[in-house]
């Protein structure tokens, strides 16, 4: 299956790819690696999925806010390549950071989600290392953040 249809079978829009909320570039490509810059749980009314899992949040809630950053980082990855996410030829490593209370032991079950939809979306070439950590806080008190690497 194409990309496009992948997404299409996920139900998975892209949205416009979020402008940086502080003093960085959403992306940056150097020779054939695209890095992008952490993404957040904003969906695409602008609401932001905020708080700490385990906490106040769910796993489950959890789990939507790292849906919502694995989005965010395929719209930033599809408007760095000018709309052509075929140029991907893999996904190298994401790392998932997971605003969590202290006894939360369960990280990797919040970022599985974004890196089963980048398996899904990019098939073998989506498959990838990767990093799920707990912190105390992350900017604007989001849940999740992910950043990724690419090779196009």
């Amino acid at each position: 299956m194409s990309i496009s249809e992948n997404l299409e079978k996920l139900n998975i829009k892209l949205p416009e790819a979020p402008s940086p909320v502080g003093s960085y570039v959403a992306y940056k490509k150097i020779d054939n690696l695209l890095y992008i810059s952490g993404q957040l749980p904003i969906d695409s009314n602008g609401k932001m999925i905020k708080g700490v899992i385990g906490k106040e949040l769910s796993i489950e809630e959890g789990q939507k806010a790292s849906m919502l950053c694995v989005i965010n980082i395929l719209s930033q990855v599809k408007k760095a390549l000018n709309g052509d996410l075929s140029k991907v030829k893999n996904c190298i490593k994401i790392t998932g950071f997971v605003n969590s209370s202290s006894d939360f032991k369960d990280q990797p079950k919040i970022i599985n989600p974004a890196s089963d939809v980048l398996a899904s979306v990019f098939e073998e070439r989506g498959k990838h290392t990767r990093a799920a950590v707990s912190t105390n806080a992350l900017p604007l008190g989001a849940a999740v953040e992910i950043d990724a690497i690419f090779e196009v």
